[in-house]
């Protein structure tokens, strides 16, 4: 069995920066809570090659600067599984991000698996190793840790180790090793965990059945509600859940009264922000709606560019089969869209692996310089010039 190492102490956190510094990689993953909180409450923190693991508590050691000086270390790669919330904490505590990163869950489709497969099924499949799931739902804030809670947290940084490591072969087997490094260093980009509050609103489902009044007023107090709670650490939905914000703005309430009325809200909500929350929505009557793009207005396609997303659609199921993956994995009906009508940089498909595979020649056929035709019974991409 593994030793786990439980840094609490300066001089434990020196010995393990110290060992971090000699290693090419490492895999993490970190235990935090959020319930009662906006910002992830961070508490825990794994480590592990394959020859050691540590368990870090940033509870006990308030002070990490070395540790996260050792791990930004780009020498180093940083092997994570659905890396986001951990990395989030990273920024959250730094300001800035470690790279190079590795994401087993980015990578696995590349490997047949579904998109964002979970942890416990990938140690499943590829290890033949039930995940114990009996402190899912711990709070990991309270101390002392159990001798169960730490080995819990420990195995998600040992098995990664070893996912890692059968990862990399799988993908070196399939000449794949270099197609990830885009998506990976987009991981890495500080414009993802950066929430700006005025842009809040497009996060909301279903804003796009809005329009005019309604769509000013809850982008007014999205932005409001974002703000709020970063300034508090306080769940959004703590201040007004996302089916009041619709509520709001049909009812358009011009008074605390009338705020009161709408079935559901918080009444100490109403009572300490009631007069702010009505003076944004006065203002927000007054004023045009932030424009939604082409994708969020879910524009009716005509007749022509549904039949042009099914050509779009056809040269991807053949690329994706000629590299067994599942067509979804390389672009979906939505990718396609936003290629054919969006002129959206943001596509995925033109960038990383995607564009490799297919968007190169999606983007071929669309201006015309490649045609999609049939040759020995088989559809073929052909040069518009012959």
């Amino acid at each position: 069995m593994t030793t786990i190492n439980y840094i609490n102490t300066p001089e434990k956190l020196t010995a393990l920066c110290a060992l971090i510094r000699d290693c090419a990689w490492l895999a993490l993953d970190t235990e935090f809570l959020r319930e009662k909180t906006y910002y992830p409450k961070f508490c825990l923190l794994q480590i592990a090659t394959p020859d050691w693991v540590a368990c870090v508590d940033p509870i006990a050691l308030p002070d990490l600067d070395a540790l996260f000086t050792a791990l930004e270390n780009p020498a180093i790669v940083k092997v994570f599984h659905s890396c986001r919330q951990d990395l989030e904490i990273f920024y959250q505590i730094r300001g800035k991000l470690p790279s190079p990163i590795f994401d087993t869950q980015v990578a696995a489709p590349l490997l047949g698996y579904q998109d964002n497969p979970g942890y416990a099924m990938l140690v499943s499949s590829l290890l033949n190793v039930n995940l114990s799931k009996a402190h899912t739902r711990a709070d990991w804030s309270k101390r002392p840790l159990s001798e169960a809670q730490i080995e819990y947290a420990a195995d998600d940084v040992i098995y990664l180790c070893q996912i890692y490591q059968i990862m990399l072969q799988k993908l070196a087997e399939l000449g794949r090793s270099d197609w990830l490094q885009h998506d990976f260093a987009e991981l890495s980009n500080p414009d993802i965990y950066q929430i700006d509050p005025a842009n809040a609103w497009l996060k909301i489902k279903g804003k796009n059945k809005l329009t005019g009044r309604q769509l000013s007023i809850i982008q007014a107090i999205t932005e409001w509600r974002e703000k709020t709670a970063q300034q508090e650490d306080r769940p959004k939905s703590w201040l007004l859940r996302d089916e009041l914000l619709f509520d709001i703005a049909k009812l358009q309430p011009e008074t605390v009264g009338d705020l009161l009325a709408v079935r559901g809200i918080n009444e100490s909500v109403v009572r300490r922000y009631g007069k702010d929350l009505c003076q944004l929505i006065t203002a927000a009557k007054n004023q045009p709606p932030i424009p939604l793009s082409v994708e969020g207005r879910a524009a009716k396609k005509n007749q022509q560019q549904e039949a042009i997303l099914d050509i779009l659609t056809a040269l991807v199921r053949v690329r994706a089969e000629e590299n067994a993956l599942n067509p979804s994995i390389l672009a979906t009906r939505k990718d396609l869209e936003v290629l054919l009508l969006d002129d959206d940089d943001d596509c995925p498909l033109l960038h990383g692996w995607r564009y490799t595979m297919a968007g190169k020649e999606l983007v071929g056929l669309l201006k015309g310089e490649l045609l999609l035709g049939i040759q020995a019974d088989k559809l073929a991409i052909i040069n518009a010039g012959g």
